[in-house]
């Protein structure tokens, strides 16, 4: 359980970091001027980024599993609420291939951009990278955001209730 926007804060900053190297890899296998290859691989580095931002923000379906009824409810809420399609879920890659369809712009335009030589490799790397990037930090934004909610939710559970006013 996270205890502090400080926290919370790291958190976020380290799995900006993780985003960004798979967005680096991603553009490095765009490069690759054979067709259907960098499909395959954001695929399977979505299936390792993923689970590991929901492991950081301890919304892992385990994670949350673990947790009192209570919180649970309210984490669940929160999910809701974002509209977070990856959060709290197990990550399958059906799910990521749902998504990376959702960004079929992508995916027509490296497909697109791979014949054109060497330009074409750079273009489709730059998409590729910005797709991945976007995709990544959309994701740590929506669990930032549950994570905030349960947090602060936590920290109005622990203050302690108003006593009786004395007069003074």
């Amino acid at each position: 359980m996270i205890e502090s926007r400080e926290e919370l804060e790291a958190i976020r900053k380290t799995c900006h970091s993780m985003v960004t190297r798979s967005s680096s890899l991603s553009a490095g296998t765009a490069i690759i001027p054979i067709p259907g290859v960098d499909i395959g691989s954001d695929v399977a580095i979505l299936l390792r980024l993923i689970p590991k931002i929901n492991d950081k923000f301890g919304l892992t379906p385990e994670q949350i599993e673990d947790l009192d009824t209570e919180s649970k409810v309210m984490v669940m809420a929160a999910i809701s609420n974002v509209g977070s399609k990856m959060a709290g879920k197990y990550i399958t890659k059906k799910l990521v291939i749902s998504l990376l369809q959702k960004m079929g712009v992508k995916v027509a335009a490296t497909g697109v951009a791979k014949y054109v030589p060497f330009v074409g490799s750079a273009v489709a790397g730059g998409i590729s990278f910005t797709a991945m990037k976007y995709m990544g930090n959309s994701h740590i934004e929506d669990c930032y955001k549950i994570a905030l909610a349960a947090l602060e939710n936590n920290q109005t559970d622990l203050e302690p209730a108003p006593g009786p006013v004395e007069p003074e």
